[in-house]
């Protein structure tokens, strides 16, 4: 619509992968729970991925190690630390991106759990009808999938991805052009994006502590201090300048397969036999697409239904059958090292995927 100032959404589902394991298993709603990538060290090596509100209570969150997540857990005695299972948060992310495309001019995939959409065509640049949009789309994806989710609304998307993250979780909040100054002015100065620790704390010992204090600093300051790329990015989002537009990207694809085993094992031989045939199969489709993968990854599912992955990033992208066998290989036998159940299915999964463009890589078909 032309002249129509941008109306853009920001949609961020709420502790991603903990509500999913809540909609797996409803119990878990009342209860503290952590969502955690184990390293291949054993124990309580590894990280947290996502917890969901109630374990944040005891200040558990993302990004801490685990044994100091369960010590901060330890007066719940109902804490629960699950696993991640990429493959099931990646089917309920498609669910719901699915529905929220249906809703958007221009869609933006971002990752599994947050997308950018800009409506201006749809509501006519009319932010109240945005909102009544904004509001349809977070009931489509409960009904179809029983995720919340939280939208923020503005004329572009830097304000958006702050003001989702406003009220959460479940929250929905607008930002007009007229209420962008007052809505930002308020806020830390680490709300804005990309402003980590280490700047936070520059700008800190400069007496700097909210965004408003930010615009008091001019542009020749903030280059000086951070060169000119990043003090300029800093001086625009004080202000609520953002002119990138939502651009079309679909969901990252991901090519995977997963078979029933004729027996249940754990047998090196026979296990690496049934990875090997499906990662010829998963070859010629990676070929058939004209696509690079730079990660490759094995999923067990065990006799007791539990289960198990293991994944690697390479070094180079690349299209090789043989490596693609030689790294499924490499972790099957890490697996196996601490492997006491028996494995029921196994299946393989590759990821970060590329088209091939111009000369073909020199180890595409070998």
């Amino acid at each position: 619509m032309n002249g129509a100032v941008r109306t853009i959404m920001h949609i961020d589902f709420d502790y991603f992968y903990a509500q999913c394991e809540e909609i797996r298993n409803p119990a878990l709603k009342t209860r503290p729970v952590c969502v955690c990538v184990y390293s291949n060290r054993g124990g309580d090596s590894g990280a947290v991925a996502t917890a969901n509100y109630v374990a944040r209570e005891y200040g558990a969150k993302s990004g801490m190690p685990i044994a100091f997540a369960k010590r901060k857990l330890e007066r719940a005695e109902d804490a629960e630390f699950i696993p991640v299972d990429f493959d099931y948060y990646a089917q309920v992310s498609e669910n719901a991106m699915t529905v929220i495309r249906q809703f958007a001019d221009i869609f933006e995939y971002v990752g599994r759990d947050e997308a950018y959409l800009d409506v201006t065509e749809r509501v006519e640049g009319d932010f109240v009808r945005a909102a009544r949009l904004a509001q349809q789309i977070k009931n489509a994806v409960r009904i179809k999938t029983r995720i919340s989710c939280s939208v923020g609304i503005s004329p572009n998307k830097l304000v958006s991805k702050i003001s989702s993250d406003f009220k959460k979780p479940d929250g929905l909040t607008l930002v007009t052009p007229d209420q962008t100054d007052s809505f930002l002015g308020p806020l830390k100065i680490r709300d804005i994006p990309g402003i980590g620790k280490k700047t936070e704390k520059r700008l800190s010992d400069m007496k700097i502590g909210t965004i408003s204090d930010l615009k008091q600093l001019d542009l020749f300051a903030l280059a000086q201090e951070f060169g000119r790329k990043t003090g300029t990015y800093i001086y625009n989002a004080a202000r609520g300048i953002d002119y990138e537009p939502v651009r079309e990207r679909e969901p990252q694809i991901q090519y995977s397969k997963i078979v029933t085993l004729s027996e249940n094992s754990k047998d090196f031989e026979f296990l690496k036999k049934n990875l090997d045939a499906i990662c010829s199969e998963i070859h010629g489709i990676v070929l058939d697409n004209n696509r690079t993968f730079k990660s490759v990854g094995i999923h067990f599912v065990q006799s007791d239904l539990s289960v198990r992955s293991k994944s690697r990033v390479l070094r180079n992208p690349t299209s090789s059958v043989i490596e693609l066998k030689k790294t499924v290989e490499s972790l099957l036998r890490d697996a196996l090292k601490s492997q006491e159940t028996t494995i029921r299915r196994v299946g393989v999964r590759v990821t970060e995927l590329a088209e091939i463009k111009g000369q073909s890589d020199l180890t595409r078909f070998f």
